[in-house]
């Protein structure tokens, strides 16, 4: 299980979001402030952190540039106020991951931080392999024989999503939150594009291909077994 801390000086607000955080299957470590949060992360792996900006001692922003400063990729989710654009644009710049605006909604809440997760793990996987064809998330490049393609970011993250996981289908909902992003305002023109694009550079390659699934999304299938 995924385990989540929270960092609010609020407590009933505090308690809220970790009980639903909870009945979502998440394990959660309450932490009333940035200080306190580094401590508890001193004693458990965390896979996200949930924090308010305004709390005592050390808020919210101070929280995510020591981290950043300190190379830890914990995805983060900024809890900010109601219209306070220079929150956000302030924690976007101190490294945070994504926002919630309060009062908040805590069904987007939740779907933040699975979104967070999807691109965590894809981002953190290095290698994959399907028969002879390399994927290496480092260079961005995909390999086999003697052929090296480099592909644009958007287009190898969208391959490496499908490709990590054979002859499951995605959703194109599911693809555009991982690839672009939440809040992105891209259409569906854009991901089918890229599907092109791919599919044209990798046409003459024989380890696996990739398949639309009628009214669902998208595909990664393998071709020799």
């Amino acid at each position: 299980m995924f385990r989540i801390l929270v960092a609010e000086d609020d407590r009933e607000l505090r308690e809220l979001f970790c009980t639903v955080l909870e009945e979502n299957k998440f394990l959660t470590i309450p932490a009333c402030d940035g200080f306190d949060a580094l401590n508890k992360m001193e004693h458990c792996e965390i896979d996200l952190i949930i924090t308010d900006v305004m709390m005592p001692r050390m808020d919210g922003f101070e929280l995510v540039e020591l981290l950043r400063q300190t190379k830890s990729e914990i995805p983060v989710l900024m809890v900010t106020a109601k219209g306070e654009s220079e929150d956000k644009c302030r924690g976007f710049s101190a490294g945070t991951d994504d926002y919630l605006v309060k009062p908040v909604d805590l069904s987007e809440m939740i779907w933040r931080v699975q979104a967070l997760l999807r691109r965590s793990r894809l981002a953190h996987r290095h290698l994959v392999k399907i028969g002879n064809t390399t994927f290496d998330s480092e260079t961005l490049c995909v390999s086999y024989g003697k052929k090296k393609i480099f592909l644009p970011q958007k287009e190898f993250y969208l391959l490496f999503k499908l490709v990590s996981y054979p002859d499951r289908i995605f959703t194109r909902f599911q693809i555009m939150d991982d690839v672009w992003g939440v809040d992105c305002e891209t259409d569906f023109h854009t991901l089918e594009v890229h599907i092109g694009r791919l599919r044209e550079k990798l046409k003459d390659n024989r380890d696996f291909e990739i398949v639309t699934v009628r009214g669902l999304g998208y595909k990664v299938i393998t071709k020799n077994g």
